[in-house]
């Protein structure tokens, strides 16, 4: 199997963990005892950073743009389905190979599928939060489809996608690993709120959250798998190691988020769970499931680590999945357990 980047952000090209230096210091501590885990995991860095890359994969074509964002058109004959995706990675993983593409399966299956890329972050956004993302970039772009769209949102971008829902006209609204009740988080939030408050000042003046204090709080949930994925890596068959270096790439290429929309991810969301206890506002209105004048579905990952099945909206439609935050969307039995439900809960939204 070749390897695929589904985005050629320069970001990517530097091929390691995001930051080094604190993904070291945990390898250090969780292999303080073993030095034989130590040299595996070290081995399967190594591995890593060495491995060949195939051709960053051409992005489907931009039709309509608003501000930094793009509309991409991935084809397909039938109702419009747009994919909402998180702002915090690359958007590319719904389109990560050719046989784990999600986007280009859904425009095969009587479907016109969308993208939205939100684009390359400006520090001159520095003032637009998740919030502003929603009402003056998200809502504008579906505004340009012919017809309302059904919407599809997958972590941070289904939490968007729920807010775009309650406030213009869409045929449904399907999230997927979107985290809602953010109090879901328990003790891991206390962890993220400090990682916050050492990173806030520098992130203030730059006018940017950088990945790297994103990808922080991602490893400060679950260090211990962190470590032993690269341990696994070491000796991993070489067909399985092409996914892993692909789905690495794309997890240590995203952009930054503008200051305001960091701010209002730790502070307003993690940890005061504003959209969970009903005071979050898109546009100045509130927003949320009870809003909702469309037909709408959950699904929920029991394993996963990134968004925790507590923190989902609490829909009356919900689908439970045995997969992982990026194993629901790519891995081996993502087909059998969101592809294909996802496609026939499209097809009839309203169960008719």
């Amino acid at each position: 199997m070749r390897i695929y980047c589904g985005t050629a952000h320069p970001a990517a090209l530097q091929h390691g963990p995001r930051p080094l230096p604190l993904f070291l210091d945990m390898l250090r501590s969780e292999t303080a005892a073993s030095p034989e885990r130590a040299s595996a995991a070290l081995a399967g860095l190594r591995r890593y950073q060495e491995a060949p890359r195939g051709k960053p994969r051409a992005r489907a074509p931009a039709r309509f743009r608003k501000r930094r964002a793009r509309l991409r058109d991935y084809g397909g004959a039938g109702r419009p389905v747009v994919f909402v995706p998180s702002l915090i990675n690359p958007p590319f993983v719904l389109d990560l190979t050719p046989e784990t593409s999600l986007l280009r399966w859904i425009a095969g299956a009587g479907f016109h599928a969308w993208l939205v890329d939100w684009g390359v972050t400006d520090p001159q956004d520095r003032a637009l939060d998740v919030a502003g993302h929603v009402s003056q970039v998200l809502e504008p772009l579906l505004a340009k489809l012919p017809e309302p769209p059904l919407l599809v949102g997958y972590c941070l971008g289904g939490t968007m996608a729920m807010a775009a829902a309650s406030r213009m006209r869409v045929a449904g609204l399907a999230t997927i690993a979107a985290p809602w009740r953010f109090a879901g988080y328990g003790a891991a939030a206390d962890d993220i709120a400090a990682l916050w408050r050492i990173a806030e000042p520098a992130c203030r003046t730059l006018g940017l959250v950088p990945v790297e204090v994103l990808q922080s709080g991602f490893w400060r949930l679950d260090p211990a798998r962190t470590i032993r994925k690269f341990e696994a890596f070491a000796t991993m068959a070489e067909e399985r190691a092409a996914m892993f270096v692909a789905l690495e790439d794309w997890a240590n290429a995203g952009e930054p988020l503008t200051y305001a929309a960091g701010a209002e991810l730790f502070e307003a969301m993690v940890m005061e769970d504003q959209p969970g206890a009903g005071r979050w506002r898109v546009g100045g209105e509130i927003v949320g499931p009870g809003k909702l004048d469309c037909p709408a579905i959950e699904f929920v990952s029991l394993s996963d680590r990134i968004v925790p099945a507590a923190t989902a909206a609490g829909l009356a439609a919900r689908r439970d999945i045995g997969a992982g935050h990026v194993g629901m969307i790519v891995g081996s039995g993502a087909r059998r357990q969101l592809w294909e439900p996802l496609r026939d809960w499209l097809r009839d939204p309203r169960g008719r």
